[in-house]
């Protein structure tokens, strides 16, 4: 593969492996939005432990555990483990793994780009694609495992919803009022191609809607066409996403590593902080991490709905998708203030679409392989709502350039969106989901 991806390894004396490469390191815009709450490591610290050993695992807990700004909420893992453990209050435990899982998104973003080194472009490329939204698609799993389709439906709904209109529109504003007197530009290109996903995406959800209500009697024939639909959407979808990957990794990458320019000119030459046989190590134990949280979370969703006066459609839809990726969303605002809105725009569009197009229609087919009835039918509100989102940001992104009025549209948007969850009282039905005999 070294061959073929132009590559070269250089051994140092040190022990580094520095990565030399005709092709510029492919990082998505989801590493670089969380890459600026890293910190630096302090060598010193490093150097005085003597042996080798030592040494390397004190380096790896230095990168790994204490590189980044979000290290203050380190304790919330060991707190939710402890209060599961002595079965404290369940809402505390709720709000601990949500804290924590905010932590584990930006260091499972960090220890993806260390492994992506030594992959290649490509395969770095698809390694950060794929792990870009891990903590969305572990909640989303684990939500099928004990049957809890409704939390389901609403978080990754509200994923794509946050991305599309709190992310998209905050960044767009802070970076608005940052230029006042600039005029932002961005590449229109990333964002056709990511709306024309969208649209896909809703399509696919729009038509088991309409076939519900043009076949009027709800009876189980119905039903059973409904879930064989989703299925062959979701198939489809699957099918756009591997293209679309093909598309951004291969065919037109161009067009997406053009947000790295300044980034690249300033740095020629890059090499991995951590080794791949530790970075394989600490993204086991991420995963493993983050799964267990996960299972907190949407294990005691409802005892904090019940406790904290929250419909479980709130917490789901707004609450779970702003804290759990509070780190890439703050990057992504980081990067407008600073005039770069192709990456802010990579990060809000390029998750927006991977929930849809891949994490949706993903768990559709394991709950068909489990044999739990999953549909893309996620209700008439929220299907409704999500259609207005993706028309008023295909609307916002169609003239290439942007100034605060447009961020400001977007937030408002999104309130009155949350404010409709918020009010909406729908029972907590802790539904669990029919097994298909079919």
């Amino acid at each position: 593969m070294g061959s073929q991806e132009n590559i070269t390894w250089d051994v140092e004396e040190a022990g580094e492996i520095r990565v030399s490469s005709r092709e510029h390191h492919y990082r998505s815009a989801q590493t670089l939005s969380a890459s600026l709450l890293r910190t630096k490591s302090d060598p010193e610290l490093v150097n005085k432990v003597r042996f080798r050993c030592l040494k390397n695992f004190v380096a790896n807990l230095q990168q790994v555990i204490f590189g980044t700004k979000l290290i203050v909420l380190f304790p919330a893992i060991p707190a939710a483990i402890a209060a599961e453990s002595y079965n404290l209050g369940r809402p505390w435990i709720f709000a601990l793994s949500l804290l924590g899982l905010a932590l584990l998104a930006e260091r499972i973003s960090f220890v993806t780009e260390q492994v992506s080194f030594y992959t290649g472009p490509t395969v770095g490329g698809l390694l950060n694609a794929t792990c870009g939204n891990a903590t969305e698609l572990i909640i989303a799993l684990l939500a099928i495992r004990q049957g809890k389709i409704d939390v389901l439906k609403y978080s990754l709904y509200g994923s794509v919803l946050s991305n599309l209109l709190l992310v998209l529109g905050s960044s767009l504003l802070c970076g608005g009022l940052a230029n006042l007197y600039k005029e932002q530009k961005y590449d229109r290109k990333q964002a056709d191609v990511n709306s024309l996903l969208l649209f896909l995406g809703l399509i696919c959800h729009l038509l088991p809607l309409m076939f519900k209500y043009a076949i009027k009697p709800s009876s189980d024939l119905v039903q059973g066409s409904i879930l064989q639909l989703s299925r062959a959407s979701s198939i489809v979808m699957l099918i756009a996403y591997v293209a679309y990957l093909v598309f951004q990794l291969k065919t037109h990458h161009q067009l997406f590593e053009a947000q790295e320019e300044d980034e690249g000119n300033k740095e020629t030459e890059e090499k991995p902080e951590i080794g791949i046989s530790s970075g394989l190590v600490w993204l086991v134990g991420m995963t493993i991490t983050i799964a267990l949280l996960s299972e907190y979370v949407v294990g005691t969703i409802e005892d904090a709905s019940t406790s904290w006066g929250i419909s479980v459609s709130f917490i789901s839809i707004i609450l779970l998708p702003i804290v759990g990726n509070a780190a890439e969303h703050a990057g992504s605002v980081i990067f407008a203030f600073k005039n770069k809105l192709d990456i802010s725009l990579g990060v809000s569009l390029g998750s927006a679409t991977q929930i849809s197009m891949f994490v949706i229609p993903l768990c559709v087919l394991v709950g068909w392989i489990m044999g739990i009835s999953i549909d893309l039918d996620f209700g008439l509100l929220q299907t409704g709502s999500l259609a207005l989102a993706i028309l008023l940001t295909a609307f916002t992104l169609q003239d290439g350039t942007s100034h605060y009025l447009k961020g400001a549209v977007l937030c408002l948007a999104y309130i009155v969106v949350a404010a409709c969850f918020f009010v909406q009282k729908l029972p907590t039905s802790n539904h669990i989901a029919s097994r298909n005999s079919a």
